[in-house]
């Protein structure tokens, strides 16, 4: 009875933690523009007296939309262009309304457009555009051989690349590159051509050129806020208040004060609210210490979760599997499986199955962080000499005696030396859990990354390399504390 007691307990607590009545989780993709029509709306939200959780950075169109469905947020910034084409598929709908209806039977709702129109478009730089008479996109070809590199998902949308190349017979080969960085290499003369979006501030203070759509290939992007039924009936009408006060120009003027290194995103945003009469208060962001003491501790908390779990979970089947040699053998083949599973794709994988956040990030680090620690605990039990167990048995020990007194001792610097490759790389993979909205030191690299900004990757970067020194010297201790002193130099790489 006390069992089912506690069961109940458990589930009205999990239950309570999830039900978040008055907390609206506010999503964004992970380049400039939806990072700033993000911090927008969570900002107009608190100044309404809601209270805001942000799940900023997700890693594009395909992973926001599954954290909408899944509840994982209630709302992000999204375009009509990419509803048609890529959430809904239905690349013949154009009128809003149409759109609305079709997102109906989804239980999603797309907000009233904000008032600007920003397409996909492609960009050269102005010098080469006019040495090679370059002003429209069917005028590419002509230039076969020119070096293009464009975002990921241009290169896979329906309504991207692929479709875009058939269209206008061009013949370029072209490589994926993170947007943020495209302008870099542009302005670099390390590519001639690139997917910009028409609003972007990068175009406006690199003087790129964008090619006119001679062919009218792209549908119209309308930017609004994409929800779902977590939204409540009231944050949508405080949202609805956005309608229509952001045209092309004052779009692409607000991305380019996103990009001054010395002003925030936060901070561009709260400046277009108090203009716009829709706040009256200053709007106070965080400073750069306690940003960071929040993304070390969340952090800390994926990679040590994750790696507990992993501890638990690898040290114990590798005890239990290996003195069979075909059950220890398939055991590391599994985990060697989910090891080539590229980091960012088993995080993604995740969605689905636990939504966005730290849950999903948890797991797949988790996953990652199980074959070193089981390969070098197999491999250690493994090591030990037929005499030890011949003696442990001469001396009537149980196989609990056994492994207590002989078998861990032994394979103690093994174990430890497999636990401390774990969690270097789940300290280095836990950066990437930032795109599913888990938070952490990767906070600031996705952000970095969105607005080629060095200094904002370097605020993530150079703490979890601390990190991982700190780590290093912590197992260091732990060593010292489990290890016998004759067997400690085992662990240590020769």
């Amino acid at each position: 009875m006390r069992r089912y007691i506690l069961i109940g307990l458990l589930l009205s607590l999990t239950l309570g933690n999830t039900s978040h009545a008055q907390t609206i989780i506010v999503g964004s993709k992970n380049f400039t523009e939806n990072y700033l029509l993000s911090e927008i709306a969570a900002q107009l939200l608190e100044a309404k007296g809601f209270d805001v959780e942000r799940r900023q950075g997700l890693n594009g169109t395909k992973i926001s939309y599954e954290a909408l469905q899944n509840g994982a947020i209630a709302v992000y910034p999204e375009y009509s262009g990419t509803i048609t084409e890529v959430i809904l598929a239905q690349p013949g709908l154009d009128d809003i309304e149409t759109i609305r209806t079709a997102l109906a039977a989804r239980e999603l709702r797309f907000l009233a457009p904000l008032g600007f129109n920003n397409t996909y478009a492609l960009a050269v730089t102005e010098a080469f555009s006019r040495d090679k008479g370059v002003r429209r996109i069917s005028d590419l070809r002509a230039t076969p051989n020119l070096r293009a590199a464009m975002a990921h998902e241009f290169l896979n949308r329906a309504d991207g690349w692929p479709g875009l190349k058939q269209r206008y017979g061009l013949q370029q080969t072209t490589r994926g590159i993170e947007h943020g960085l495209s302008y870099g290499a542009i302005n670099g003369g390390e590519i001639d051509l690139t997917a910009a979006y028409s609003t972007d501030g990068e175009v406006l203070r690199s003087g790129l050129v964008l090619l006119e759509d001679d062919l009218n290939y792209f549908p119209r992007y309308l930017a609004g806020y994409l929800a779902n039924n977590l939204l409540p009936a009231d944050a949508t009408d405080v949202l609805q208040t956005l309608a229509g006060r952001i045209d092309n120009t004052r779009m692409q003027a607000l991305n380019l004060q996103a990009l001054d290194p010395d002003v925030s995103i936060a901070d561009v945003a709260a400046g277009f609210l108090r203009e716009e009469g829709l706040v009256t208060a200053d709007y106070q962001s965080a400073t750069f210490l306690p940003q960071l003491l929040r993304n070390t501790q969340r952090h800390l908390k994926l990679t040590a979760t994750a790696l507990l779990l992993a501890i638990v979970f690898g040290v114990g089947i590798a005890i239990s599997v290996h003195r069979h040699r075909g059950l220890s053998n398939a055991f590391l083949y599994v985990t060697g499986l989910l090891q080539t599973v590229p980091s960012i794709a088993l995080l993604a994988l995740m969605i689905p199955l636990a939504g966005v956040g730290q849950t999903p990030a948890i797991i797949a680090l988790f996953l990652y962080s199980l074959l070193p620690i089981a390969r070098s605990t197999v491999t250690a039990m493994h090591a030990i000499p037929p005499g030890y167990r011949q003696m442990a048995a001469a001396m009537a020990m149980t196989r609990t005696q056994e492994l207590r007194y002989v078998l861990l001792p032994l394979a103690m610097p093994h174990v430890l030396a497999g636990i401390r490759t774990a969690a270097v790389i789940c300290i280095g993979t836990a950066t990437l859990a930032a795109f599913i909205g888990a938070g952490g030191l990767g906070d600031p690299i996705v952000t970095g990354l969105a607005l080629n900004d060095s200094r904002l990757i370097l605020q993530g970067a150079i703490p979890a390399a601390g990190l991982a020194i700190i780590t290093e010297l912590f197992f260091g201790v732990i060593e010292r504390w489990l290890v016998v002193p004759h067997m400690r130099n085992m662990s240590q790489p020769q």
